[in-house]
Order: structure tokens, then sequence, then C-alpha cells
């Protein structure tokens, strides 16, 4: 097999799927971390899933369609870091594979490395034995083995022996990994596809899982919603967006550049973005028979959308009126689970709350749903988690306001930074109190061990009971004693508040019990407890 239709990208792509579903939990209990976060095989299959759902609404049997779908499905479906890294390499490898009717192997390495390079580029500071690591080994000697071997079956028999020695490599490039004794999993995850697609190669059967097996959540679709303007004072009534596909021969960059400026002239809000194998169009105006019309000069139209914003404004005011709702300039949302959680962060004036948290990290997509949800010009987002941040600044590219990333790390940072929020501040002010804010603040979680591991100097075992404070600093069997060694680490004489948020695995009085205990051991501390009712977690704690 020496060329790859259409319909093979097709089915490689649903192979890499598949395989990668039937193996997401052996790829989540290789987490670094014996915490009950393990869930890198999760965000990865969420990710590929939304790619394969993208890439099916494509009916036409063109490669750039097929190809760009797959991309623009991992964008929006990506969850946590490994999911947005993974939505990367997808849109890279579509960059180069929609140029062409037909893939050689030559093609796929040179997409290989070209997803390589967008995934690198999307991460600020990289580090040696992850999937970083492994996409760029993988995809150099991709681009090394392709001038000699022609025959797709042979290509990716050796692609994966190199595969498998990379992944076998990341604990000595990461000393993290090798001390837990597990190989990376985002590697393994990539991997992992890269076996789904040789297996369709060669016709090696894999069970397609339904839907409801396979993750895929039910919701509206992003690009389905509706687009949400400020429609109060409307110059230009008609809200146009489409893209334009196969330019033209004569078509240059020159001319993309022509075209926002012709569309400048005839109304506002204009984007165009792109490269001469897609640009993404959006417009208002009075005129979108013009806007479409100079689009047809550089190429084929696809996916038009033409929207009546004056009657979108007369059913927007009947809403209000009826709601007696105002939508705010400026609004502060919040990731978070647990009723407690998301009670306080109610109570602190966050005006729109998605669920998620460890284990349940959101989808780009769903985060520019929360984001587009407040109407608001200008939303302020806590992820209150490392491995949502990335996805929540991804989002920046999909959402329509002006989305400011405070990058939290876990609750206490978001409670801090949203005491510190002032919606009446500038951008410039706010950012700099609540990031002040959140530097000040120590954070502590205390859960479970979920396998047996040995790390931080510790022999743990399942079941554990871990205090977590920028590493693992206690271990036990009562949650209360362990949270009490957690604490005598972070408080100084510089620090004068201890808060407890207990998790729903701890009564009440429990919790009560260790505020008591606290309160007689530090009495110049004021010792606070309040119901967080997360998941996983018995304690977070925070001192300041």
């Amino acid at each position: 097999m020496n060329i790859l239709q259409t319909a093979d990208i097709r089915e490689l792509f649903k192979g890499g799927a598949i395989n990668l579903k039937n193996n997401s939990a052996y790829i989540d209990s290789l987490n670094v971390f014996p915490v009950p976060d393990g869930d890198t095989g999760t965000n990865m299959n969420l990710t590929v899933t939304s790619s394969v759902k993208e890439m099916d609404a494509v009916t036409e049997d063109r490669m750039d369609l097929v190809c760009e779908a797959f991309a623009r499905g991992a964008l929006k479906g990506a969850r946590g870091n490994s999911g947005v890294i993974l939505s990367q390499i997808f849109k890279g490898m579509s960059q180069v594979m929609s140029e062409y009717a037909e893939v050689t192997t030559k093609i796929f390495a040179r997409a290989l490395k070209n997803g390589s390079n967008a995934a690198y580029d999307v991460v600020t500071h990289p580090k040696e034995g992850t999937i970083l690591t492994v996409i760029r080994l993988v995809s150099d000697y991709a681009l090394k083995i392709s001038t000699k071997k022609k025959d797709f079956i042979e290509f990716f028999d050796l692609l994966l022996v190199k595969g498998e020695e990379v992944v076998k490599s990341t604990p000595e490039m990461l000393p993290v990994l090798k001390k837990a004794g597990v190989v990376d999993a985002g590697g393994k995850g990539l991997l992992t596809i890269l076996y789904g697609m040789s297996n369709v190669l060669k016709g090696v059967p894999m069970q397609e899982l339904s839907p409801a097996e396979a993750g895929q959540e039910k919701g509206e679709d992003l690009f389905d919603a509706p687009d949400v303007h400020d429609l109060d004072d409307i110059k230009f009534a008609y809200c146009t967006e489409f893209f334009i596909i196969n330019m033209k021969k004569k078509t240059t960059l020159s001319d993309i550049d022509k075209l926002r400026d012709k569309l400048n002239n005839i109304g506002d809000c204009v984007i165009v973005v792109g490269d001469l194998t897609l640009v993404k169009v959006h417009v208002h105006t009075n005129n979108p028979d013009k806007a479409l019309g100079y689009a047809l000069m550089l190429g084929e139209l696809d996916k038009p959308k033409i929207e009546n914003m004056l009657e979108q404004n007369r059913a927007l005011k009947k809403s209000r009126e009826e709601r007696k709702e105002e939508v705010k300039p400026v609004s502060l949302v919040s990731i978070c689970n647990g009723e407690g959680i998301k009670r306080i962060f109610t109570e602190l004036r966050v005006d729109k709350i998605l669920e998620g948290g460890q284990t349940m990290n959101p989808s780009v997509a769903d985060i520019v749903g929360l984001v587009d949800s407040t109407g608001s010009d200008t939303v302020y987002i806590l992820p209150n988690n490392s491995n949502i941040v990335l996805a929540a600044e991804q989002a920046r590219e999909l959402t329509k306001a002006k989305l400011v990333v405070i990058a939290t790390k876990n609750i206490p940072q978001g409670i801090t930074a949203a005491i510190n929020f002032n919606p009446e501040a500038s951008e410039e002010e706010n950012v700099e109190m609540m990031r002040r804010a959140i530097r000040s603040v120590k954070s502590a979680q205390v859960t479970r061990a979920v396998r047996d591991t040995e790390m931080d100097g510790f022999d743990l075992h399942n079941g554990d009971v871990i205090g977590i404070y920028d590493r693992i600093v206690a271990k036990g069997d009562s949650v209360n004693e362990v949270a009490r060694e957690v604490v005598a680490k972070m408080v100084t004489d510089e620090t004068a508040a201890i808060s407890l948020y207990y998790g729903a695995g701890l009564e009440a009085s429990v919790a009560e019990e260790l505020q008591a205990v606290l309160q007689d051991e530090y009495p110049f501390h004021d010792v606070m407890v309040y119901e967080g009712g997360q998941q996983h977690y018995f304690y977070y704690i925070s001192v300041e």
C-alpha cells in the first residue's frame, strides 16, 4: 500500500481513535503522581472522539475537508494538557495532508513533523521525556525512512519500533518518571494511536465501541451555537461568516490582506484569518452579497452563514425585559467541582461556574461555551487546575469575548484570586492584583494514593492517605493526622490564617475536630473550615 486516499485517511484516524479508547484506562494508570487525577488517557480519548465526530460530519470525499475537520474537532474537544498538545499535532498534520489528494509515506512523514512543530509552539517550556519528545523523535525518524520505505505497512512497522524505543526511554529523560517506574502517559497515548492506524492498514480488527461507551458527550455543538454580538447599537445589520476553500491558482497571500481591507470598507468586526489552504471570514455588514462576491474572487465558499442582527436584537430586548437581566461588560468565571466550592465562588461574585477539575477536565469547547454564555466583552477565567490552564489558553482562539486567563492551579489560589477581583478595575490592575494574591497563598491537598510506588522518599501503597504540598510531604492512615503534618510544614511566623475545605468523603464533625486541634496548636492563627464537597480530595488546605 503506497498511496492513501481520503477514505483510507478517514479509516486511519478512526483506527487510532478506537485503539486509544480501548487502552485509555491503561494510559490513565501511567500517571506519574499517585493521586486520583490520572486522566491522560481519558483526556486524549475525548479529544480524538471529538475529532472523529467532526470528521464524520464531512460527507464529501475530499482530503482537505476531512483533515481540516479532524483537526478542528480535536481543538473543539481538547481536554487537559495532553489533549491540547494532541490537538496541535493533528492541526499540524492536517495542514500538510490537506494540500494533497493522495498521501504517500513522504507526505505522511512531513505531516508528522509539522505536527511536532505545532505542538512545540504551544508549550512555553517543553520538557524532554514527554509526548513532545515522542512526536519529535518519531517524526524525525519518519522523514529519514520515508525516502526508502514507500509501503505504508513497512513504514509503520519501523515507525512503531522507533516509537516503542522512544517511549521506553522517557524515564531516562524525565527523573520523575523513573522514580515512579512508568513511561510517559502522553507519549504512550500517541504511540497507541499510531498502533491503531497500523492495525487498520494490516486489517487487524478492533472493536468499535458505542458513543456512550467511548465517553462521547452530548450537548450543543460549539459551531452550531448562535453567534453572540453587542446588539444594542447596530450599524451593520447582517453578521456574515464563511470559509474560503480551494483557492484559485492566481490567489496570493496579498489578496487575503486586500480582502480584509475591502471588508473593512463595507462593515466592521472584520476577522480574516488563514492561509492559501483555508480562510475563515467574519464581518458585520449591510451588504453580505458584496462580502461573498469579494470572497468568490479568491476561491470557493464553504459553510456560509448570514444572520439578521436586527431581528436578534428584537429577540434579545424581549428576553431581557422578560428576565430583567443585563449583560455585564466584564465577567469572572470559574472551573471547579463540589457544591460547597461552587457556593464559595458564587458568594465571591463569580458570574458563571463550569463543572470540572481532577479526573473531569472540561474541553476547549466547554470553556468557550462557558465564556460566551456570559455575553460579556471581557471575561476573566480561573481554571483552578494545572491541567486545565492550557485548554483555557487555547479557548482564546475560539471565544467571542476577550478572554483573560488567570492561571490558578488549585482551588485555594482560585478563591484568593476571586477575592482580589475588581470588575471596575482595568485589565492590567486586575491581572497584577490577582497574580500577586496567588503568589501569597500556600496550597496543599490531602488525598489517597491510588497505586503502589516510591516517590519523594515515601514507600506508598494503594489506599495510603497522603499530603501534598508541592510534593508529597506526609503519609499515614489518619486523614486528620496527615493534614496536621502538612499544615506544620506550611505555617511560619509570617502566616496568619489557615483555611480547610473538606471534601465529599468527610463529615463536618471530622473537619471541625481538625479545626479545634489546629487552633490549639496555632493560637495566633485564624483557623477556618468550609464545606467544599469536592471529589477525591479529603482536604484542600490554604495558609496565608
